[in-house]
């Protein structure tokens, strides 16, 4: 990183510069934040986020074991490629941790992301191999599976009670010695597009470390902001909310801007940046740097691809990626209120009004909509369904896609909790998981009533789902999924009452409400269709066309566009889409939005199609349209995201992408359930 400084007054030690733009505070922590800090720590504990003194022994005993296997085998393969005696004996190799484990934010039980490293002499087949034989033979060891055909293959097993996921990478080195650093470049000469992909968790994970003023209050500071993500129902990559990664970097930079603050300053900091960040500006920890190596980096102002992710987040190791392809219109907007929200709460607790565990009290995701779309995944056996249900949930993001681009759909919220489906709902021996996917509907002006026709966009889901699950030969008797459209009123049929009951407000809150206080917030649903509209407000999400209240900043709060533009902007308009980019996202499996302009030219992206909301479908297309669609799509493949951690039914080569001219799965090997979902809004009166 290049370091720079900042003129003190006063003739003081310069400060160090962190990040690509100067800081916005440099004041020191007071008194009054650091009890705010600790009182954040007591907030987090019962939430089980710390690991006590003996549970960090044991990881680290587990790790230091499997690290002398990882020797001992390579000087095995050594000994059996004939190298000579004085090599073997210091040819090395060493694991590396990456993830929340090696960022230190690892919660009680967490598995551990790990990495074996490798000389050149060592084939990637011997660790599938050998080294996989090796592992089988100690009894500490259960649960042993290796995924070599993934995305990023991947050995995983149970060591001593600890899950653990192991990559492999193998360096154009003669030895791996113990202080071999993976940050340089140089080390991804020459090496495979496989062993790239294993290295870039740990290139990630130190240089995000490297990148911050004090990883301890790092550490805390991003705790806090993963159990919140995980209480308000927005930590998934998968569902096109953000991951493990993402939160790391959108906390660093928040260190970055704020270098000298403790945690519960750094919580609060961090709704007041994100809540006023202009997206899609891209969030930057260091400025990107070319190596030559000819590897393909995310950078808009020469791929005209990249102009149209809506949040980009990008890694700060080479080649640098965008760490949320995944984001949809939904699930920004979700995200972005979620920060206005944390926002207020965090005034409210600054200013002695709220408890901190007011912020890691989740949403009543049951309350907030009168629409709601049941998604439901079963299988005959308990192996079956947990195969199954991964293939349907990594596929869910393609639904939230189709019902955008729904001419009557504002917003699909997709809960990322699953629940087991209940026992009136499904045969006796069936395994049953379910999802619920929240509706807004826009509102229709000049209309006594609309018929809305949702058959299309789920029955294209699931046929993307079956054939698939059909060219990876993963389908079996008894697979199928459903979708079923339900009111609010009907969620009692398909989940227990405590989750459906409205939770009753307090006498605070009431007042608070009343009396047009902070927390109080408009409810996206502007819709006046639909007479069983219901007056509860549940956590309802503002407008995006609305401007919210000011809150009241510090006078350091100066969050001006310096600090947000990272990138310079791109003068030439982008190239407008093909006409069959609506229907792309159901081949790659990500919401790809529809742009005339540059990012730069509107940086909200929130309110209008030019910057981010898909392309509307006003009908149904016919078989003819769709199979022409298909055949134009361009299938874009995603990569490096959230880790370098994916399975097999997350990507897959071109060749087995299925498409129009797949066929569907034959009617006698499972049910292709097919309904038709049709349903008529009122005016409300």
């Amino acid at each position: 990183m290049k370091e720079m400084s900042s003129t003190m007054p006063g003739g003081q030690q310069p400060q160090k510069h962190y990040g690509i733009t100067s800081a916005i505070s440099l004041a020191p922590p007071r008194e009054i934040d650091r009890q705010y800090t600790k009182k954040l720590c007591d907030a987090m504990k019962p939430f089980g986020v710390f690991e006590d003194e003996e549970e960090l022994n044991h990881r680290l005993a587990v790790l230091g074991k499997l690290n002398n296997f990882v020797k001992e085998w390579i000087a095995e393969i050594s000994e059996l490629k004939n190298l000579p005696p004085s090599a073997i004996s210091c040819v090395g190799g060493k694991i590396f941790t990456f993830g929340s484990y090696r960022l230190g934010v690892h919660t009680k039980g967490a598995d551990i992301d790990a990495l074996c490293v490798a000389p050149r002499h060592v084939e990637r087949s011997d660790f599938f191999q050998s080294f996989f034989e090796k592992l089988k033979q100690h009894e500490e060891i259960k649960d042993l599976r290796a995924v070599e055909d993934a995305f990023v293959p991947v050995i995983k097993f149970k060591f001593d009670g600890i899950e653990i996921d192991l990559l492999f990478a193998r360096l154009a080195l003669q030895s791996i010695p113990d202080n071999l650093d993976l940050r340089g470049d140089s080390i991804l000469r020459n090496l495979d597009i496989r062993c790239i992909r294993s290295l870039n968790g740990c290139r990630v994970t130190d240089e995000i470390l490297y990148l911050v003023p004090n990883k301890e209050n790092f550490r805390l500071t991003l705790r806090a902001i993963k159990l919140w993500a995980k209480r308000r129902g927005i930590y998934s990559n998968m569902l096109g909310f953000l991951g493990g990664v993402s939160w790391a970097m959108l906390v660093a930079r928040t260190c970055q801007l704020y270098p000298n603050a403790v945690a519960a300053t750094l919580v609060h900091k961090f709704f007041l940046v994100f809540s006023k960040w202009e997206w899609p500006n891209p969030v930057l920890l260091k400025q990107p740097e070319d190596s030559n190596l000819n590897l393909p980096v995310w950078d808009p102002r020469v791929n005209p691809s990249d102009r149209y992710h809506l949040m980009p987040i990008i890694t700060p190791a080479y080649p640098q990626q965008n760490s949320t392809y995944n984001v949809s219109t939904s699930t920004r907007t979700i995200m972005s209120e979620e920060f206005k929200y944390g926002l207020s709460v965090t005034d409210e607790i600054l200013q002695g009004k709220a408890e901190w565990s007011k912020l890691f009290e989740p949403p009543n995701f049951f309350q907030k909509y009168k629409h709601y779309i049941v998604l439901t995944a079963s299988a005959s056996t308990e192996e079956n369904h947990l195969e199954w249900i991964g293939l349907v949930e990594s596929k869910i993001r393609v639904l939230v896609g189709n019902l955008e681009r729904n001419e009557y759909i504002t917003l699909a919220h997709v809960n990322p909790q699953s629940f087991p489906g209940s026992k009136e709902n499904r045969n006796e021996n069936d395994f049953v998981s379910m999802w619920f996917i929240g509706i807004i509907f826009k509102k229709v002006e000049n209309a006594e009533s609309v018929n809305i026709d949702l058959t299309y966009d789920i029955q294209s889901f699931t046929d993307t789902v079956y054939r698939q699950a059909n060219n990876i030969n993963m389908l079996k008797d008894g697979m199928k999924i459903e979708a079923t459209h339900v009111k609010k009123k009907q969620l009692h049929q398909y989940l227990p009452p405590e989750l459906v009951q409205k939770k009753k407000r307090s006498i605070a809150e009431l007042n608070r409400s009343s009396n047009g206080g902070s927390s109080k917030r408009i409810s996206l649903d502007s819709s006046h269709l639909d007479s069983s509209r219901d007056t509860d407000s549940g956590t309802p999400f503002s407008s995006p066309t609305s401007k919210p209240s000011k809150p009241a900043f510090d006078t350091d709060d100066r969050c001006d566009k310096r600090h947000l533009v990272l990138l310079p902007p791109v003068k030439a308009k982008p190239p407008s889409p093909p006409a069959s980019s609506s229907v792309s996202t159901v081949l790659s499996g990500n919401v790809k939005p529809t742009a005339t302009s540059s990012p730069e030219e509107e940086p909200n992206g929130l309110d209008d199609s030019v910057n981010g909301a898909p392309v509307k479908r006003p009908h149904s297309p016919t078989q003819e349209d769709l199979t022409k669609r298909h055949k134009d799509a361009e299938v874009r493949m995603e990569q490096f995201v959230d880790f370098g951690l994916s399975y097999r039914f997350d990507r897959l080569p071109s060749m087995e992408l299925p498409d129009a001219s797949s066929p569907l799965p034959a009617s006698n090997s499972c049910r292709v359930v097919k309904n038709s979902i049709k349903l008529a809004l009122n005016r409300h009166k």
